[in-house]
């Protein structure tokens, strides 16, 4: 399927559509005079993408007011308040699969609006995970999310770091491949308050979600086989160990508890820390000069694995959706279509992200021959998404998170132990179930 490359291009005449789908209809479409309300997910790396909205404009004759920009945490409370408030008549807005199960009535199913043709070339594991029940809730974008570890390169290739490393803990310095490591390495390079080790953030799904996957790779269970909550364990006290053992060394930024995405990503890009487990989407601006002071010394390795030998890897991924209240859902789910083209994922992809379509996929790979640093971006990733893992298919995911998340910070602060704080979370998450209706 070709896709249209601009706003001055032809409007794409798609076939008609399966049996019961969405009848034969041009993409973009037009629209004149009609104004789509968005709520979208801010932030640096997502920006180029909105630079798109014009070309979307131009091309349909309609206006896209975005009516509010938030982190997601932030975006999901909004989105809360506008469920609980009965105020849902904007259109579109950013999901995520960790996000989009909780609230899995209030947004079109998006096959009614969209030809067959026009879903086709998707990655079908994306799809699926789009899909709540037999509704297709959200489009992916080129977003989708596993972490690797990004590295100042010189820092591994001193060798006089390597001597006193060597020295100090006993084997060769090099990109870390355990957790374990990574701890260690961080203490190494630590030098507080000018430089530090690495970072993580602290606070919100963010750390619950790298409790998570650290768990995992230590061998452990968030949820056991009943649904009930299994993370105060043997393996959930090694995981949460790992972040207050490094807090208390001063190797992270005393502000990590109220650190969040953004925060890292600058963070890394300062040029004040070694190490950084991040998304895709940072790569481009990572290696870009104008806005990193890394640019040229970065590394990417794949994630660590953990005691239990396997390698973290909690993955998602972005998208966006038309509620069910729009007055307009044609015109929204044509913007939806155009924002997870196959064009806008090949400039979302430039920049590092890792794309849901296929024929992208193609593009990447072909666009990576001949630069060392995207294909090593690339061989990173492909080797975390080998063994990624989704969160708990759980509607109350972000619930629990909620408030886990406050307990691993006591720990961290040093106001509980790790089996208090733990113990503590799994009591208050047996709650949350309790009162879903999942237990």
């Amino acid at each position: 399927m070709k896709l249209m490359t601009s706003a001055s291009a032809g409007a794409l005449i798609l076939a008609a559509a399966t049996a019961g789908g969405a009848s034969a209809q041009e993409l973009p479409g037009s629209f004149e005079g009609v104004t789509i309300e968005a709520k979208l997910i801010g932030g640096q790396q997502y920006e180029a993408l909105y630079n798109r909205l014009a070309e979307w404009e131009a091309a349909t004759g309609a206006t896209v007011d975005v009516i509010s920009k938030k982190n997601h945490f932030e975006l999901d409370k909004e989105i809360k308040s506008d469920i609980a408030t009965g105020q849902l008549d904007w259109c579109v807005g950013s999901n995520h699969s960790s996000f989009a199960p909780q609230y899995p009535g209030i947004y079109v199913d998006l096959r009614e609006y969209l030809p067959e043709e026009a879903l086709a070339d998707f990655v079908a594991g994306n799809m699926a995970a789009a899909t709540l029940g037999d509704r297709l809730v959200m489009l992916p974008r080129a977003q989708f999310d596993v972490s690797a570890m990004y590295y100042q390169k010189d820092l591994y290739e001193d060798a006089d770091n390597a001597a006193a490393f060597q020295e100090e803990y006993g084997y060769e310095l090099a990109p870390p491949e355990t957790w374990e490591q990574v701890a260690d390495q961080a203490k190494f390079f630590a030098d507080a308050p000018n430089f530090y080790g690495t970072q993580y953030a602290g606070k919100e799904e963010a750390i619950a979600g790298r409790f998570y996957e650290i768990l995992v790779a230590n061998g452990g269970e968030f949820l056991n086989e009943d649904g009930e909550p299994a993370f105060n364990s043997e393996a959930g006290i090694e995981a949460l160990n790992w972040f207050v053992d490094l807090y208390e060394a001063e190797a992270v930024p005393a502000g990590v508890p109220n650190y969040l995405w953004d925060d890292l990503g600058q963070g890394f890009a300062s040029g004040t820390v070694a190490l950084n487990l991040d998304w895709p989407g940072w790569a481009g601006f990572f290696n870009d000069p104008e806005a990193s002071k890394v640019a040229g010394n970065v590394g990417v390795a794949p994630p660590p694995v953990g005691s239990a030998g396997i390698r973290s890897g909690w993955s998602g991924f972005h998208g966006f959706s038309v509620t069910e209240d729009c007055a307009h859902p044609e015109a929204a789910a044509s913007l939806v279509w155009f924002l997870t083209n196959e064009e806008s994922q090949k400039l979302e992809s430039a920049a590092g992200p890792l794309p849901s379509r296929n024929a992208v996929w193609d593009h990447v790979i072909a666009e990576a021959e001949g630069d060392a640093y995207r294909s090593e971006v690339l061989a990173a990733f492909q080797t975390a998404a080998e063994t990624a893992f989704a969160v708990p298919q759980t509607p109350s995911w972000i619930e629990i998170t909620n408030v886990l998340y406050p307990e691993l910070q006591a720990a961290i602060l040093g106001d509980k132990t790790p089996q208090e704080a733990l113990d503590d979370a799994a009591e208050e998450a047996t709650m949350v179930l309790e009162d879903a209706g999942e237990l």
